[in-house]
């Protein structure tokens, strides 16, 4: 009896040990996140002061709860001239006491004030035809402008394309217009303005999209609605450029931080960087909602993919052309292939994939060299879509070659006139609509103002009034001749 009392008195001692051990750990556990929490609370928070441009919201921006309002893009258009007549009231400020050359973007007479310019292209655009076969509706990337597509847009109006550049709401104002905007907002927005390009180029005409990043993504959503909704009209092709099917899981959590950022004094939890307006298109601030929404953009796409294919329609879908940076610090590259490319099964798909600059005396400073990977791309026989890679003629080479793998398997190799500039050693996410004339990315540009692409940072630390890390990201893609002639070629078909 009296071991069997020391047993079960051990046995309840172990137990009583064993909880006393996972309850510390559960303690030293939950001590270590709320310190986690609020190191990164008060890191956030040690960051630059919010300025009126952060904080202040925008009464006319237009929102889906305004569909019964504006109902047309005319009504649009109207709201937008009301949204730019407040921002001017509320933003901008002339301060004659500054030097007229200082990149601050709601300063007026500032060389980033987009209003001192001709033409202030944070709007919404047409380049009108008196009579067009054919319309194109341009969409810009999330934090962007209608700029981002300004070449393309005026290409394709010499070619004969009515063409329709659309603001989407949030954009080309103030960076806390992304704060409060919704992808929805924007894809109502998309709607509108389809319509509209539609009824001014007639129901027999062809209608494109092209889409630059978050913009290919609401192309991408608009396609798969017009095939649920027929009063839509439908896209015959979509040109996608670094299109942004796919972000990382971790903006999921975005929405918790925004959210903490509604409690008074952590106002600046709303953002995921806080940055100088010097760019007169886009915003150098991100909004945390900006994040958000574009995840829950890709996974209303996925789920509405799904459902195309249990309809057993994918083969219904618009042609797509897809335009890729071997290295993208912006979007996922596999997703376009494994979420979009290889999802529908209509004919005249097809991806173009700019390399790295595979120069001998440039590989040993990268930290990105994945030639087997890339070459798998290439080598790998697709039934689905046509694979362009674009790549050094060889190791010693600045040349430019072209292997296309058609869908058939054959592969095909083609040589350019192209070659890499000596002092570049990849494209970026924000490249590739963008020429090398642009006025203002460009390294050549064509007219004279504000020139960010001429910048190239060399000198001592902590002189330049923007950050030196933004100048280093390419601006302008060597080899947009070659994108505009694709592109061309493509809508033609």
């Amino acid at each position: 009896m009296a071991r069997e009392q020391i047993n079960i008195r051990g046995g309840h001692n172990i137990s009583t040990l064993i909880k006393t051990i996972l309850r510390a750990i559960a303690y030293t556990l939950l001590g270590s996140v709320l310190g986690a929490a609020i190191f990164y609370i008060q890191l956030m928070e040690n960051r630059p002061d919010l300025l009126p441009w952060h904080t202040i919201q925008l009464e006319q921006e237009y929102t889906i709860e305004r569909a019964a309002e504006i109902t047309t893009f005319s009504d649009y258009l109207a709201m937008e001239d009301r949204l730019f007549d407040e921002l001017q009231r509320k933003i901008y400020q002339d301060h004659g006491d500054l030097r007229k050359d200082q990149l601050i973007r709601y300063h007026s007479g500032s060389l980033a004030d987009s209003t001192s310019y001709p033409i202030n292209w944070n709007r919404s655009f047409e380049l009108k035809q008196q009579s067009s076969s054919a319309g194109v509706l341009l969409l810009h990337g999330l934090s962007d402008s209608p700029y981002s597509l300004r070449s393309l847009a005026k290409t394709l109006h010499q070619q004969g394309y009515y063409v329709l550049g659309l603001r989407m709401p949030g954009h080309g104002t103030i960076p806390s217009g992304l704060v409060h905007s919704s992808w929805q907002d924007m894809a109502m927005a998309v709607k509108l303005a389809a319509r509209h390009l539609r009824q001014q180029t007639g129901e027999n005409s062809d209608f494109h999209i092209i889409g630059y990043s978050m913009g290919a993504a609401q192309a991408v959503n608009y396609a798969l609605d017009a095939m649920a909704d027929k009063s839509l009209p439908t896209a015959k092709s979509m040109v996608l450029i670094s299109p942004a099917i796919g972000v990382s899981s971790a903006a999921a959590l975005a929405i918790w931080q925004s959210r903490l950022s509604a409690i008074p004094g952590m106002e600046k939890l709303a953002w995921n960087s806080i940055g100088p307006e010097y760019d007169p298109y886009k915003y150098n601030s991100f909004a945390v909602n900006a994040g958000d929404l574009m995840y829950r953009l890709t996974l209303t796409i996925s789920n509405k993919l799904d459902q195309l294919e249990k309809a057993g329609r994918t083969d219904e879908f618009p042609k797509i052309q897809a335009f890729l940076s071997a290295v993208d610090a912006t979007v996922s590259i596999a997703a376009v292939r494994n979420h979009l490319l290889d999802r529908v099964t209509n004919k005249g798909n097809e991806a173009v994939l700019f390399d790295i600059n595979r120069t001998s005396y440039i590989i040993p400073f990268l930290k990105y060299n994945e030639p087997d990977k890339l070459q798998s791309f290439i080598d790998e026989p697709n039934p689905a879509f046509r694979k362009t890679l674009l790549t050094n003629e060889s190791p010693e080479s600045l040349k430019i070659i072209e292997k296309t793998r058609e869908t058939d398997t054959s592969l095909q190799i083609k040589t350019h006139n192209l070659q890499w500039p000596t002092d570049l050693y990849s494209l970026s996410h924000v490249a590739l609509p963008f020429p090398v004339t642009d006025p203002l990315y460009g390294a050549e540009p064509d007219s004279k103002g504000l020139h960010i692409g001429l910048v190239s940072p060399r000198g001592e630390i902590g002189i330049l009034s923007v950050p030196a890390r933004n100048l280093l990201r390419l601006r302008y893609n060597p080899f947009y001749p070659y994108l505009q002639q694709r592109v061309l070629s493509f809508l033609s078909e």
